[in-house]
């Protein structure tokens, strides 16, 4: 490794003790994780969010059944 990659390892590693804040060390994989997770989805979901949230809209104002609306959500996003 180099210098300037050690020194940029250990500024990412400050960074991540500053954020995990009153976290101890071994809770931290527990809080970020799920964080990670959630942003994957959100990348890999970014192309039909538009469509998703349109319909949404549209089948909140239906009344369908939960089940139903899982359906053409997930219709939807494909």
């Amino acid at each position: 490794m180099t210098q300037s990659t050690n020194n940029l390892a250990s500024y990412i590693w400050s960074l991540a003790d500053l954020l995990r804040g009153d976290f101890k060390q071994s809770q931290y994989g527990r809080i970020i994780l799920p964080f990670t997770l959630l942003r994957r989805l959100e990348c890999v979901l970014e192309a039909t969010k538009p469509a998703v949230l349109a319909e949404a809209e549209r089948v909140s104002q239906m009344g369908m059944p939960e089940v139903a609306q899982e359906q053409l959500l997930l219709r939807a996003s494909q």
